[in-house]
Protein backbone atom coordinates (compact mmCIF):
# COMPACT_ATOMS: atom_id res chain seq x y z
CA UNK A 1 0.00 0.00 0.00
CA UNK A 2 2.94 2.51 -0.11
CA UNK A 3 3.51 3.80 -3.01
CA UNK A 4 -0.82 3.74 -4.04
CA UNK A 5 0.16 6.06 -0.58
CA UNK A 6 2.35 7.97 -1.84
CA UNK A 7 0.82 8.52 -5.50
CA UNK A 8 -2.09 9.92 -3.85
CA UNK A 9 -0.17 12.21 -1.25
CA UNK A 10 1.91 13.67 -4.53
CA UNK A 11 -0.94 14.37 -5.95
CA UNK A 12 -2.78 16.09 -3.26
CA UNK A 13 1.14 18.56 -2.57
CA UNK A 14 1.06 19.34 -6.47
CA UNK A 15 4.63 16.81 -6.80
CA UNK A 16 6.02 18.63 -3.42
CA UNK A 17 7.19 15.26 -2.33
CA UNK A 18 10.34 14.05 -1.98
CA UNK A 19 12.25 11.06 -0.73
CA UNK A 20 15.56 11.90 0.84
CA UNK A 21 17.47 8.74 1.56
CA UNK A 22 21.00 7.33 2.38
CA UNK A 23 20.01 4.47 -0.44
CA UNK A 24 21.55 4.92 -4.07
CA UNK A 25 18.92 6.04 -6.49
CA UNK A 26 18.55 3.15 -8.41
CA UNK A 27 17.64 1.19 -5.08
CA UNK A 28 14.84 3.89 -4.01
CA UNK A 29 13.68 3.49 -7.67
CA UNK A 30 13.50 -0.67 -7.25
CA UNK A 31 11.48 0.13 -4.18
CA UNK A 32 8.94 2.58 -5.63
CA UNK A 33 8.22 1.05 -9.09
CA UNK A 34 6.77 2.21 -10.89
CA UNK A 35 6.50 5.74 -9.29
CA UNK A 36 9.19 8.22 -9.75
CA UNK A 37 9.64 10.50 -7.89
CA UNK A 38 12.06 13.63 -7.03
CA UNK A 39 15.18 12.00 -4.80
CA UNK A 40 18.49 12.50 -3.06
CA UNK A 41 20.22 9.64 -2.74
CA UNK A 42 23.36 8.73 -0.50
CA UNK A 43 22.28 11.34 1.45
CA UNK A 44 22.24 14.19 -0.68
CA UNK A 45 25.38 13.40 -3.36
CA UNK A 46 22.92 12.26 -5.94
CA UNK A 47 19.88 14.47 -6.58
CA UNK A 48 17.20 13.14 -9.08
CA UNK A 49 15.51 17.16 -9.15
CA UNK A 50 11.87 17.51 -10.02
CA UNK A 51 12.31 18.62 -13.45
CA UNK A 52 14.26 15.05 -14.02
CA UNK A 53 17.38 16.95 -14.26
CA UNK A 54 20.30 14.20 -12.53
CA UNK A 55 22.85 16.33 -10.09
CA UNK A 56 25.47 14.55 -8.65
CA UNK A 57 28.01 16.05 -6.00
CA UNK A 58 31.73 16.95 -6.47
CA UNK A 59 33.74 13.99 -6.85
CA UNK A 60 35.83 15.16 -4.16
CA UNK A 61 33.09 14.03 -1.83
CA UNK A 62 33.61 10.41 -2.54
CA UNK A 63 34.77 8.12 -0.10
CA UNK A 64 38.42 6.69 -2.29
CA UNK A 65 38.19 3.90 -3.97
CA UNK A 66 41.73 3.12 -2.46
CA UNK A 67 39.72 3.44 1.01
CA UNK A 68 36.97 1.09 -0.42
CA UNK A 69 38.93 -1.50 -1.38
CA UNK A 70 40.78 -1.65 1.77
CA UNK A 71 37.87 -1.96 3.87
CA UNK A 72 36.29 -4.44 1.57
CA UNK A 73 39.14 -6.51 1.54
CA UNK A 74 39.30 -6.77 5.92
CA UNK A 75 35.49 -6.90 5.92
CA UNK A 76 35.49 -10.49 3.75
CA UNK A 77 37.58 -11.67 6.04
CA UNK A 78 34.57 -11.69 8.89
CA UNK A 79 31.28 -13.88 8.32
CA UNK A 80 28.68 -12.31 8.47
CA UNK A 81 29.60 -8.78 8.03
CA UNK A 82 28.37 -6.84 4.88
CA UNK A 83 30.07 -3.98 2.80
CA UNK A 84 27.38 -1.42 0.63
CA UNK A 85 29.65 0.11 -1.68
CA UNK A 86 27.58 2.96 -3.42
CA UNK A 87 29.03 5.82 -5.68
CA UNK A 88 29.88 8.27 -2.77
CA UNK A 89 29.91 6.25 0.70
CA UNK A 90 30.14 3.02 2.02
CA UNK A 91 28.23 1.26 4.53
CA UNK A 92 29.96 -2.12 6.48
CA UNK A 93 26.62 -4.15 8.30
CA UNK A 94 27.05 -6.59 11.30
CA UNK A 95 23.25 -7.53 11.55
CA UNK A 96 24.82 -11.47 11.53
CA UNK A 97 28.09 -10.24 13.14
CA UNK A 98 27.19 -8.15 16.01
CA UNK A 99 30.48 -9.36 17.75
CA UNK A 100 32.53 -7.76 14.51
CA UNK A 101 30.81 -3.95 16.00
CA UNK A 102 33.99 -2.46 17.27
CA UNK A 103 36.69 -3.97 14.96
CA UNK A 104 34.36 -2.56 12.29
CA UNK A 105 34.11 0.84 13.44
CA UNK A 106 38.27 0.45 14.41
CA UNK A 107 39.15 -0.31 10.50
CA UNK A 108 36.87 2.83 9.53
CA UNK A 109 38.80 5.29 11.96
CA UNK A 110 42.11 3.58 11.18
CA UNK A 111 40.66 4.57 7.34
CA UNK A 112 39.84 8.00 7.99
CA UNK A 113 42.32 9.34 10.33
CA UNK A 114 44.02 11.44 8.67
CA UNK A 115 41.15 13.20 6.85
CA UNK A 116 38.89 13.26 9.81
CA UNK A 117 37.90 16.96 8.54
CA UNK A 118 36.72 15.97 5.54
CA UNK A 119 34.95 12.17 6.41
CA UNK A 120 32.86 11.24 9.27
CA UNK A 121 31.52 7.34 10.61
CA UNK A 122 27.89 7.42 10.99
CA UNK A 123 25.93 4.87 13.29
CA UNK A 124 23.38 3.38 12.00
CA UNK A 125 21.16 0.61 12.78
CA UNK A 126 23.78 -2.42 13.27
CA UNK A 127 25.46 -0.97 10.70
CA UNK A 128 28.39 2.31 10.11
CA UNK A 129 28.71 4.19 7.65
CA UNK A 130 31.51 6.70 6.05
CA UNK A 131 30.73 9.17 4.01
CA UNK A 132 31.90 12.97 3.43
CA UNK A 133 30.91 15.68 6.18
CA UNK A 134 28.75 18.13 3.54
CA UNK A 135 26.77 14.99 2.12
CA UNK A 136 23.97 15.51 4.76
CA UNK A 137 19.74 14.83 4.43
CA UNK A 138 19.87 18.24 5.91
CA UNK A 139 21.79 19.63 2.87
CA UNK A 140 19.07 17.75 0.36
CA UNK A 141 15.74 19.61 2.39
CA UNK A 142 17.17 22.82 1.87
CA UNK A 143 18.37 22.06 -1.61
CA UNK A 144 14.71 21.19 -2.16
CA UNK A 145 13.09 23.73 -0.46
CA UNK A 146 14.89 26.47 -2.85
CA UNK A 147 13.26 24.53 -6.09
CA UNK A 148 9.68 24.29 -7.19
CA UNK A 149 7.09 23.34 -6.30
CA UNK A 150 8.67 23.08 -2.37
CA UNK A 151 9.76 26.69 -2.14
CA UNK A 152 7.45 28.56 0.12
CA UNK A 153 6.04 25.54 1.58
CA UNK A 154 6.25 23.96 4.89
CA UNK A 155 8.66 21.41 5.32
CA UNK A 156 8.15 18.12 6.43
CA UNK A 157 10.94 15.81 6.98
CA UNK A 158 9.77 11.67 8.41
CA UNK A 159 12.59 9.68 9.36
CA UNK A 160 13.30 6.73 12.08
CA UNK A 161 17.37 6.71 11.05
CA UNK A 162 20.30 8.22 13.15
CA UNK A 163 21.40 10.09 9.80
CA UNK A 164 17.21 11.97 9.72
CA UNK A 165 18.46 14.42 12.24
CA UNK A 166 20.00 16.59 9.80
CA UNK A 167 17.03 16.75 8.00
CA UNK A 168 15.00 17.05 10.86
CA UNK A 169 17.05 20.24 12.17
CA UNK A 170 16.73 21.94 8.44
CA UNK A 171 13.19 21.27 8.17
CA UNK A 172 12.82 22.95 11.44
CA UNK A 173 14.85 25.67 10.89
CA UNK A 174 13.08 26.42 8.06
CA UNK A 175 9.76 26.69 9.75
CA UNK A 176 8.43 22.93 9.43
CA UNK A 177 9.18 20.10 11.43
CA UNK A 178 10.66 16.57 11.65
CA UNK A 179 8.59 13.70 12.67
CA UNK A 180 10.60 10.99 14.44
CA UNK A 181 8.81 7.62 13.61
CA UNK A 182 9.17 6.76 17.29
CA UNK A 183 7.46 9.26 18.89
CA UNK A 184 4.96 10.75 16.27
CA UNK A 185 4.38 7.23 14.89
CA UNK A 186 4.83 5.06 18.15
CA UNK A 187 8.24 3.77 16.02
CA UNK A 188 5.45 1.81 13.83
CA UNK A 189 6.36 1.67 9.96
CA UNK A 190 2.48 1.01 9.69
CA UNK A 191 1.47 3.88 11.71
CA UNK A 192 3.28 5.99 9.06
CA UNK A 193 1.64 4.38 6.11
CA UNK A 194 -1.70 4.77 7.96
CA UNK A 195 -0.99 8.33 7.83
CA UNK A 196 0.21 8.70 4.62
CA UNK A 197 -3.21 7.05 3.16
CA UNK A 198 -5.52 9.28 5.55
CA UNK A 199 -4.16 11.36 2.69
CA UNK A 200 -6.70 9.71 0.50
CA UNK A 201 -10.00 11.05 2.12
CA UNK A 202 -8.23 14.62 2.66
CA UNK A 203 -7.34 14.06 6.15
CA UNK A 204 -3.58 14.12 6.09
CA UNK A 205 -3.16 17.15 8.18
Amino acid sequence: MLVPSLVVVAAWLDGALAIVSGRTLQNIDDILSPMVLPCAGEHGAIFRLPDGTIKRADPVCAVPAAWKSHIESVAKRWTGVAVESKDFNITVHFRQAPERRDGIRELLWHTIQDNTAGFEILSAHMAYELRHRSLTKGSAVSTFMHREPFAGRIPVFVGDDVTDEDGFRVATELGGMGLRVADAFDGRPANVRAWLQSFRSGNGG
